[in-house]
């Protein structure tokens, strides 16, 4: 693993308004020392755009010695994205910008193609034309499909996806990995497993089942409860996508004196599976001690228990372990700390 020093980088960032993207901007804006931090982001209406604009002040608010500058734009515009590589030279570049969401992805395929391929192929050619120590890349714990071995290790077969999103995650590691063997471009794809945590996407099931129970809505939990999912905290993602940005992959020759592609992919979950059921329990419980629901609210009367949904997959459980080993990271919030944080910024951002 090559070293790198991010302080007093270049550093791009795509998908800045994004959940992810807005707490990794942050965190380098707070941790790191006379950089220049660019980012971008296409602020869609996939879901409420003020959500976007209150991430991007929470950055403005930042008292930092390092330079940020947001480009409003779309990584598929590659004059764009070629524009603004040969403007800032980045030294590292971390690719967050995607059309999200798996069932999105069965209504609007266009979005996940322009974005997800097409803006992504944008962002690998110009690191090809201005060369760059790292580009990190969000990958998806989606790209395991109907995987039934578990927990999931970045060595199993991943080649039947059962959404659109997750064949075009898939193909991002493939791309990832031809650039890296033709052009010696160190990358890593990091697969994200269910992020959640305040101003997250509203798409997601924990803030979705919110919104709902707020307004005396019911709630439908698929596969009848038998849902698990790993869900890992937006502080924990952040924490590994920095140590990843800072350790590249190695540039080295092979036995046949050809370059060996310095090319890596990791899980980053929480390790935990939760049982849906479980899962809407701590919601409900934490939403109440943060006295965004009444003490007294029934909860039995607002969930439904339905089949499950095309696209979705029963089980999400990753293998962290080679996370852990290269870069000494385990995520640490537990289900319960996390849903607490998020219930305390609802009640806030929304005057409840």
């Amino acid at each position: 693993m090559e070293k790198i020093t991010l302080d007093n980088k270049p550093i791009f960032v795509t998908g800045a308004a994004g959940f992810i993207g807005s707490n990794l901007v942050k965190r380098l804006m707070n941790d790191v020392h006379g950089a220049t931090i660019v980012g971008i982001d296409n602020m869609n209406d996939y879901y409420d755009v003020s959500l976007k604009e209150y991430r991007l002040k929470e950055i403005e608010k930042t008292d930092t010695d390092n330079s940020w500058t947001f480009v409003r734009g779309d990584i598929a515009d590659r004059q764009l994205i070629d524009s603004l590589f040969e403007k800032y030279r980045p030294a590292v570049v971390v690719n967050l910008a995607a059309q999200a969401g798996v069932r999105y992805s069965i209504t609007n395929p266009d979005a996940y193609i322009m974005s997800n391929m097409m803006g992504f192929y944008n962002i690998l050619e110009a690191c090809r034309h201005y060369p760059v120590e790292h580009l990190v890349y969000a990958s998806s714990s989606s790209v395991y499909g109907g995987n039934k071995k578990v927990p999931f290790s970045t060595d199993d077969r991943v080649d039947n996806p059962v959404s659109l999103y997750a064949a075009t995650k898939k193909s991002n590691e493939l791309f990832a990995h031809c650039y890296s063997k033709l052009y010696d471009i160190p990358t890593t794809g990091l697969r994200f497993f269910t992020v959640y945590g305040p101003a997250g996407r509203p798409d997601m099931a924990y803030f979705g089942f919110t919104n709902k129970l707020v307004k005396g809505e019911t709630i439908k939990i698929f596969n009848f409860g038998n849902c698990r999912r790993d869900f890992t905290y937006v502080d924990d993602i952040v924490e590994g996508i920095v140590r990843v940005m800072a350790g590249a992959p190695e540039r080295k020759l092979g036995d046949d004196g050809l370059p060996v592609p310095p090319y890596a992919v990791y899980n980053i979950g929480g390790g935990q599976p939760e049982n849906l059921l479980d899962f809407v329990n701590i919601l409900q419980e934490e939403l109440i001690r943060a006295g965004v629901l009444p003490q007294d609210y029934d909860f039995e009367a607002h969930k439904e228990l339905v089949p499950m949904q095309p696209g979705d997959v029963p089980t999400t459980y990753a293998d962290a372990t080679a996370l852990e080993r290269d870069y000494g990271f385990t995520p640490r919030i537990t289900l319960r700390e996390g849903l607490r944080y998020f219930a305390q910024w609802y009640k806030a951002f929304y005057h409840i």
